[in-house]
C-alpha cells in the first residue's frame, strides 16, 4: 500500500485530527489521478492495489473515507464493501463506489452491498472534492457521536461503581437481553441497541441522591417517588445519541408492566417498546439472584417461579417463557 501525508509536520507525525481517505482501485494511475484531485483537502491519503489489501489497509487503520473501485480482478468492490460495513471498526465509514458500471442493477448491488454514494468514471474533480468533503464532515460527526456514547456507557458504570452489591449488573442484564432478542427475532442494529441500552438502563440514578440510592434497606413511599424518577432522568441524558430513539424506548420504559401499572407512563402489553420488555425481564431476574445489604438473593428456581408468576400482569409472558426455555437453559448448560 502507499500512502502520503499533505498535512504532516516535519518528521512525518500525522496530526490526530487529520482524517484518512483510501484509494482502492487495481489500476495505479486510477488512485494517483484521484489522489491528485484530493490535495486541496486536509486529509491522509493512502492507495490500495486490490480487495484484499484495501481490507487489510482499512482493519488495520480504519479510514474516514473510501473510494473504491466497483471492478477488480479476485475480490470485487461490492464484496470488498460488504466486508468494510460489516466489520465493527469499519461499519460507519462512507464508502463510495467509482465505476463505469451505468445499469441500474449494478447500482441496486453496491446499496444492497452498502455503498454510501456513487462516482462515474470519468471522475469529475469539483464533484469528487464536494462529495469527499461531505462525507468527511458526516464521519466527523459519527465519530463525535460514538465517543458520546463512550462517555454516556462509562458514567453508567460509575452508578455500579457505587454499590459492591450491583456491580456487573448491567454487564449480565446486557448479555441476556442480547441474546433474549436474538430468540425474538431482532437483528443488526436492533441488537446493537438492545445491547447498548440494556448496558445503560439505569443511567438515570445518577440524578439519584446517594442517600436513597445507597440506602441499605427497602425505602420508604417518598424516597420510592424519587427513585422512580431515574427512567426520565436516564432517558434526558441519552437524548444527545445518534441512536437516542431506540435507547430511550429502553431507558424509560424498562420499568413498565404489561398489565399497565408500571412507571413512568403507564404503559400496557404492546405499548411497551418491545426491546424494554425483553430488558425488563432480564434486568428483574438478575436484581432477584442478587444479593442486597437487606436480603439474600433468591435461587434460580425461585426467581423463575416469580417471572412465572408474574407472565401476564408484569412481563410479557411469551417473553417470559422465551427467557426460562432458552435464554436460562443455554446459561445452565454452559455452567455445567
Amino acid at each position: 500500500m502507499n500512502s502520503e501525508d499533505d498535512s504532516a509536520q516535519s518528521g512525518g507525525v500525522r496530526a490526530v485530527s487529520t482524517q484518512r481517505v483510501l484509494l482502492v482501485d487495481d489500476v495505479p494511475a486510477n488512485n494517483q489521478l484521484l489522489r491528485a484531485y484530493l490535495q486541496s483537502l486536509d486529509c491522509d491519503v493512502s492507495s490500495a492495489g486490490s480487495g484484499e489489501e484495501a481490507l487489510e489497509a482499512a482493519f488495520q487503520s480504519p479510514p474516514d473515507l473510501v473510494l473504491l473501485d466497483a471492478q477488480m480482478p479476485g475480490m470485487d468492490g461490492f464484496e470488498v464493501c460488504r466486508r468494510l460495513k460489516a466489520s465493527a471498526v469499519c461499519r460507519l465509514t462512507p464508502v463510495v463506489m467509482v465505476t463505469s458500471l451505468t445499469a441500474v442493477e449494478d447500482r441496486v448491488k453496491a446499496l444492497e452491498a452498502g455503498a454510501d454514494d456513487f462516482l462515474s468514471k470519468p471522475v469529475d474533480r469539483v464533484e469528487l472534492v464536494t462529495r469527499a468533503q461531505t462525507l468527511l464532515r458526516l464521519k466527523a460527526t459519527y465519530d463525535r457521536l460514538e465517543d458520546s456514547q463512550q462517555v454516556i456507557l462509562t458514567l453508567a458504570r460509575t452508578v455500579e461503581a457505587k454499590d459492591k452489591y450491583t456491580e456487573a449488573h448491567t454487564a449480565r442484564v446486557a448479555a441476556s437481553s442480547e441474546a433474549l432478542a436474538r430468540c425474538a427475532g431482532l437483528k443488526g442494529a436492533d441488537l446493537e441497541s438492545i445491547a447498548f441500552g440494556a448496558a445503560v438502563h439505569d443511567i438515570g440514578k445518577l440524578g439519584i441522591p446517594d442517600a436513597v440510592l445507597l440506602k441499605p434497606g427497602p425505602l420508604n413511599v417518598d424516597e420510592w417517588l424519587i427513585m422512580r424518577q431515574h427512567p426520565l432522568i436516564g432517558a434526558e441524558i441519552v437524548r444527545p445519541l445518534r441512536n437516542a430513539g431506540a435507547l430511550s424506548a429502553i431507558i424509560r420504559h424498562h420499568h413498565e408492566r404489561v398489565d399497565g401499572t408500571g412507571y413512568p407512563d403507564r404503559l400496557r402489553g404492546k405499548e411497551i417498546p418491545l426491546t424494554a420488555r425483553i430488558v425488563a425481564i432480564c434486568d428483574g431476574y438478575d436484581a432477584m439472584v442478587s444479593d442486597r445489604p437487606y436480603r439474600r438473593g433468591r435461587s434460580r428456581q425461585e426467581a423463575v417461579d416469580v417471572l412465572r408468576d408474574g407472565a401476564g400482569t408484569h412481563w410479557d409472558a411469551d417473553l417470559v417463557d422465551e427467557f426460562i426455555g432458552s435464554v436460562l437453559d443455554r446459561r445452565r448448560l454452559r455452567a455445567v
